[in-house]
């Protein structure tokens, strides 16, 4: 059932957003919380239940092939990313998915013939990390009373966990001085050398940011395994993308 369901199936089952961000609500988080939150959400800007983006870059298959995309985000965990990628000037068309609490992939050659079709047990784990990472670009769900942060780490780190669809999430994240988002890091389940599914860091690396609708998101990253070693740039990253358009769900 959820391999039928599409994007915009997905968008409309957000429910509206109920309530505003208010600033003063952050005052017993860690002070970097505190100006995270504060610099990725405007004040009175109703609390969205999800969000669209539009998106293009680069993804590393036998080198870096172009690619468009949408994606939706729910607040409850919920995943559609939908791209073409052309491979060789060739179109290769599909999603990946997380909805239900199950992680599915399935792409195909001119959107007909399959080359990729995966689900399960571990596909379902790797894509609950995924959404965990990507809740930088619907910072309501960060700002949500389930999510536990750490107190600040030394560099401007800190730490938040929850759960999402059965599925415990963490992630650390590196801000600047103003409270912007450099860095997101977190163990996720994969097996990115093709060998056996295990915990391995993986992250995103910020290079701008931009103001959607109340909301200042990440906008252009560098997405890979092993984040924050030699092997990110030699063989871990694998995606880079740039957010053209980013609509949240509101009343």
């Amino acid at each position: 059932m959820n391999d039928a369901l599409t994007l915009d199936d997905l968008w409309r089952r957000a429910p509206r957003a109920s309530g505003a961000f208010d600033p003063g609500t952050t005052g017993a988080l860690p002070v970097p919380v505190q100006r995270y939150l504060r610099h990725a959400i405007a004040p009175a800007t109703p609390l969205a239940t999800a969000v669209r983006l539009r998106m293009r870059g680069e993804i590393r298959l036998k080198g870096w092939c172009p690619f468009r995309a949408e994606q939706v985000i729910l607040r409850d965990g919920s995943m559609i990313w939908q791209a073409t990628v052309r491979l060789r000037g060739v179109p290769i068309k599909g999603s990946d998915r997380f909805v239900g609490g199950a992680g599915a992939l399935d792409w195909r050659v001119l959107g007909l013939f399959p080359v990729m079709r995966a689900s399960g047990p571990d596909v379902s784990r790797s894509a609950a990390g995924r959404v965990a990472a990507e809740t930088i670009w619907l910072p309501s769900v960060l700002a949500g009373a389930d999510v536990n942060w750490s107190k600040a780490a030394p560099g401007g780190l800190v730490s938040a966990s929850f759960s999402r669809q059965g599925f415990p999430m963490a992630l650390t994240i590196a801000l600047d001085g103003d409270g912007a988002v450099e860095r997101v890091s977190m163990e996720r389940w994969g097996n990115p050398d093709g060998g056996a599914f295990r915990e391995v860091v993986f992250g995103a690396l910020v290079e701008a940011e931009r103001t959607f609708g109340g909301y200042t998101i990440p906008s252009r990253l560098r997405v890979g395994w092993y984040i924050g070693t030699p092997r990110f740039e030699s063989e871990g990253e694998f995606f880079r993308c740039t957010i053209e358009e980013a609509v949240f769900r509101a009343p």
